[in-house]
């Protein structure tokens, strides 16, 4: 194999519904920042131009502790995920040593809170992020939101429930099910959500371009259209030379 790709030893595979999968891979020499993705990578099949076939993968775990661990929904005709949902403890594969990305609150402006709205498997970097130190130190209070289709993808629930008991008072856990009833979600979509009021409402927090910085990360129709619906309360994005209230990843 070429020298660029590090091979690591997977030792755990969790599927948790017919297309979640959490895979947790043994490579000490991979380094990131949480908030980061790496990259996974196979064999590619006989006859192709490239020696490995990659793709980007956000890690779940927090830096500095192993093993490294990724959540992503395997595509049926995708050409790598489902070889990657069928990895077994013992099973090889490949990673970059570095990582890459700037989705994390380094990057962030500190402000009384930290709003983290996802989607789906863009639940993932938010659990390294909180699982972290500095996201408690810059900000006061910390949301998550977390959105999906049926109740069965509310995945993770021991390490929310973690991250809830290891900072008491501080962390705000919101949860949204769109295509079934579920008793502890709201329903609907994030940006209609913060629209009405609702989302404000269930987490007891005001969003205000005053008091807030919001991260984004998951499916791009939910990115959009919650940038704008913060844009329309004064919100815009954040960028080094022009800092802003708005930080986006797309990953679904």
């Amino acid at each position: 194999m070429t020298k660029k790709w590090v091979e690591g030893r997977v030792v755990g595979n969790r599927r948790w519904t017919g297309r979640l999968v959490s895979l947790q891979v043994e490579a000490p020499e991979v380094t990131f920042v949480a908030g980061q993705f790496g990259r996974l990578a196979l064999p590619a099949p006989p006859g192709s131009k490239e020696e490995m076939l990659g793709r980007p993968y956000s890690f779940v775990n927090r830096p500095q502790s192993q093993p490294h661990e990724f959540y992503f929904i395997t595509l049926p005709d995708g050409p790598l995920s489902p070889r990657l949902a069928a990895l077994v403890p013992g099973d090889p594969v490949w990673m970059l040593p570095q990582a890459n990305g700037f989705f994390s609150v380094e990057e962030v402006p500190p402000a009384d809170v930290l709003w983290c709205l996802s989607t789906g498997t863009g639940l993932g970097p938010f659990l390294s992020i909180l699982r972290g130190e500095l996201a408690w130190q810059r900000f006061a209070r910390v949301v998550l939101v977390h959105a999906v289709r049926f109740a069965e993808e509310l995945t993770y629930r021991d390490v929310i429930a973690g991250i809830g008991a290891a900072h008491p008072g501080a962390f705000t856990e919101v949860e949204f099910v769109s295509r079934e009833l579920h008793p502890s979600a709201l329903s609907g979509r994030i940006p209609e959500a913060i629209g009405d009021g609702r989302l404000e409402a269930r987490a007891g927090i005001a969003l205000s371009a005053e008091n807030s910085q919001v991260m984004l990360c998951g499916n791009p129709a939910m990115v959009d259209d919650t940038q704008k619906m913060l844009e329309s309360r004064g919100m815009r994005r954040h960028r080094r030379r022009e800092p802003g209230q708005i930080t986006v990843e797309t990953y679904w």
